[in-house]
């Protein structure tokens, strides 16, 4: 694993109070990241730190499907990372598995519909759980549609606390996978929009019965990308709650310092 020698620290603008909307960036030190997969590739990624002050928490994100759009900076994990470091004091790591582009750049690689991504996961993992200047505690798994695929296929690690799913489709896992995590014990959170495209709440409680720890949230009127700045607040309430319970729900302004970021 490796990473930028310095952090960045996120520009702001004028001080007050203001509401945090769709685009808004709260204080945060930020680094660019790689990771080294044990196959021999460079994945690019970003680490969002709280500012002053070590984390309680860590998220690890795994991103939708790269062949449909999914990369390090899909919505919802890029609003956590404007967010959840200066609100909860929660680490967010995101990064673009093989061969998947964004604005931090390509990683190496070419996507291989689940199967080698098991590496890249590999690497997200052991980069947080050997981190020090800060130390990365607590480390939760956050996967959204293929990223949940991900998670539940080999996110099963002892250095993982847990794992939070948005839009789980179970498309690529199957039922070894949930046995796999309801012999460890390890806690599940399935948020499933009711307007999904690909599994609604009542079939995803059936079929996360397997793992008696699973939590399935219907969340009404949600659909599989979450678009909304409600169902957005939604799925960071969640996340905090399950990592971070004394921060949720999380406020809706910030008394300080704040840029705008793309939404």
């Amino acid at each position: 694993m490796t990473s930028s020698a310095e952090d960045r620290v996120v520009p702001m603008g004028a001080l007050g109070a203001h509401p945090i909307r769709a685009n808004t960036v709260l204080p945060a030190r930020c680094r660019d990241i790689e990771l080294r997969t044990a196959d021999g590739l460079r994945l690019v990624g970003e680490l969002a730190l709280p500012l002053g002050r070590d984390p309680v928490a860590t998220l690890v994100t795994l991103h939708p499907l790269p062949t449909h759009g999914g990369f390090m900076d899909s919505h919802i994990l890029k609003k956590a990372s404007y967010r959840l470091p200066a609100l909860a004091d929660i680490a967010v790591l995101r990064f673009n598995t093989r061969g998947t582009t964004s604005p931090r750049g390509t990683s190496e690689g070419t996507f291989h519909e689940a199967r080698d991504e098991r590496f890249d996961v590999a690497a997200a993992i052991e980069f947080a759980r050997v981190a020090r200047e800060p130390a990365l505690p607590n480390r939760w798994l956050l996967g959204w549609s293929f990223g949940t695929d991900l998670a539940l296929m080999y996110g099963n690690d002892p250095a993982v606390a847990g794992a939070i799913l948005l839009s789980p489709p179970l498309k690529y896992s199957r039922p070894e996978h949930l046995e796999g995590w309801a012999s460890t014990g390890r806690p599940l959170v399935a948020l499933v929009p009711e307007l999904d495209d690909y599994l609604r709440p009542e079939e995803a409680a059936q079929r996360f019965s397997a793992v008696p720890q699973a939590r399935v949230v219907g969340v009404e009127g949600a659909k599989h990308l979450w678009v909304g700045e409600n169902y957005v607040r939604r799925v960071l309430d969640e996340i905090v709650a399950t990592l971070s319970p004394g921060s949720a729900p999380l406020p809706t302004t910030w008394d300080g310092e704040v840029a705008e970021g793309r939404p």
